[in-house]
C-alpha cells in the first residue's frame, strides 16, 4: 500500500490501554470476537469487520473489552511502551465508564466520515480524547504510523465542546503500543 500511495514505508502500530484505578488493573482493547481465551473477557461492545453485512457472522466481528485483570496478548511486542499518560483518578474512572459508549462503526472503513479508517487505534484515541488526555498530541514510535488514530480523535472532538486542556495529571493510565511490520 505504501508504494501504491507513493508514501514512505513505515511500521504499523496498534494500541491498547491498561488502566490502574484504586489497586485494580483493567485492560481496554479491541480484538476479534472469535479470539480464543477466557469466556469472561469484559466484552462491552461489538462491531462488524469489513462490511456491515459481514458482521452477521462471528468471524467478521470485533469486540471492545473493558477487562478487569485482563491481558494484552501481544504486550511482549510492545515498542517504546508502556507510556504512562499521568491521568488523574477521575480521568481513569471516566475512561472506564466511557468504554461501553465507544462508537462501533465497520472496522477498516471510514464509516463516520473522519478521514481515516476505524480500528483499535481509533478506540484508544477516542477514549483518551474524550477524557482530556490529548489523544491528538500522542504519536506512534519513531518511523511508524497508527492508522485509525485520527478517526478516534476526530469523532471524539465532534462529541465534546472543543479540546480539553489544562487538566492536572497523576499516574493512572498506560498506553501500550504493539507494532506489526507491514507496509
Amino acid at each position: 500500500m505504501a508504494r501504491r500511495d507513493h508514501r514512505e514505508r513505515l511500521r504499523l502500530f496498534h494500541s491498547a490501554l491498561r488502566v490502574r484505578l484504586r489497586g485494580a488493573a483493567w485492560v481496554v482493547e479491541m480484538a476479534p470476537a472469535w479470539s480464543p481465551g477466557e469466556s469472561d473477557r469484559g466484552v462491552v461492545r461489538e462491531g462488524p469487520v469489513g462490511f456491515a453485512w459481514l458482521g452477521r457472522s462471528r468471524l467478521f466481528r470485533y469486540e471492545i473489552r473493558r477487562w478487569p485483570n485482563g491481558l494484552i496478548p501481544d504486550v511482549d511486542q510492545a515498542v517504546e511502551s508502556p507510556v504512562d499518560l499521568r491521568a488523574t483518578e477521575s480521568q481513569a474512572r471516566a475512561l472506564l465508564e466511557l468504554v461501553p459508549e465507544c462508537p462501533t462503526p465497520v472496522w477498516g472503513r471510514d464509516g463516520l466520515g473522519a478521514g481515516d479508517m476505524w480500528n483499535s487505534n481509533s478506540v484508544v484515541a477516542w477514549l483518551l480524547t474524550r477524557v482530556g488526555l490529548a489523544g491528538d498530541a500522542l504519536v506512534p514510535p519513531c518511523h511508524g504510523r497508527a492508522p485509525g488514530w485520527r478517526a478516534g480523535v476526530e469523532v471524539a472532538l465532534r462529541q465534546v465542546d472543543g479540546h480539553v486542556t489544562g487538566i492536572p495529571t497523576r499516574a493512572g493510565i498506560d498506553a501500550t503500543v504493539a507494532h506489526r511490520e507491514r507496509a
